[in-house]
């Protein structure tokens, strides 16, 4: 069980996709300097953009997850801001043995796609995780709790929003072999998540055929992975660049992220009709 609970982790800490949830929490504003930050435009995603996916563990159907932003546009600290919630949860046999209900939210800048706060909600079998994360981006510091602050590299993304500022990528001339890394602070740690480009490739899914864009997170062997290319992750050749279906072999059995639905794209898919 040490092996799903530490892959549910590192999914989210490389943005392929929101893991489990459930339960919830208010964003508490802070009074930010009023300074101009590096303006990020976004292009991959809108309010009330709603993604589902089926979670299997082997042959298992394992869990539900969904990963929704928010139709509303909030205000933190005087900035405007996405609020993007992913839920979950294990489902069938393999909830009776291995429960899981987490949940892990994110408030977005909407002009800068840096993250202001972060929160997260672990329960998977029993082991239990609570954290908040308050991010100043002016002087580059994360509070998390309990009086310490953490430095961060400018950039600097939570779990959630690593995965929003992946979807945001240029890889309009992207060649196979090329590598792009987001910084991403992850129990307490700066995480550099390191994305290579292995080419392209057309999937059939629950939602239809698509032209895709094929990726392979670099991850450390030996603990969770037999090999470094024991991950791959399928996204729509389009502007959205929704993740489509994530596959990984473990060190013990196999899990696969497949998506069942997309609502509320932003921009036309590369679907095969």
């Amino acid at each position: 069980m040490k092996t799903i609970k530490n892959f549910s982790r590192l999914t989210l800490a490389i943005s392929i996709i929101v893991a489990f949830s459930s339960s919830t929490t208010s964003i508490q504003t802070k009074d930010y300097p009023k300074k101009e930050l590096p303006l990020k435009s976004n292009g991959a995603f809108k309010g009330g953009e709603m993604l589902s996916y089926r979670l299997h563990y082997g042959l298992m159907d394992a869990g539900i997850i969904s990963v929704e932003v928010k139709p509303d546009i909030l205000e933190v600290g005087g900035r405007k801001v996405y609020h993007i919630v992913g839920n979950g949860y294990s489902k069938g046999t393999f909830d009776w043995f291995f429960k899981v209900r987490d949940r892990y939210e994110s408030y977005i800048d909407k002009d800068a796609m840096l993250p202001w706060l972060f929160v997260r909600r672990v329960n998977e079998g029993g082991y239990i995780i609570n954290q908040d994360y308050t991010f100043n981006h002016y002087n580059n510091k994360v509070d998390i709790g309990g009086g310490q602050k953490v430095e961060i590299p400018e950039g600097t993304q939570d779990m959630i929003s690593s995965f929003y500022a992946a979807r945001n990528l240029d890889l309009t001339n992207a060649k196979e072999g090329d590598v792009f890394t987001i910084n991403s602070i992850v129990d307490k740690e700066i995480w550099p998540l390191k994305i290579r480009f292995v080419g392209r490739e057309k999937i059939t899914c629950d939602i239809g055929t698509f032209n895709c864009l094929k990726f392979r997170p670099i991850v450390q062997k030996g603990r969770i992975f037999k090999r470094e290319d024991d991950l791959n992750v399928w996204i729509t050749d389009d502007k959205n660049h929704v993740p489509l279906r994530a596959q990984a072999k473990l060190m013990v059995g196999s899990i696969l992220l497949d998506i069942s639905s997309a609502k509320n794209l932003a921009n036309p898919t590369s679907e095969v009709k």
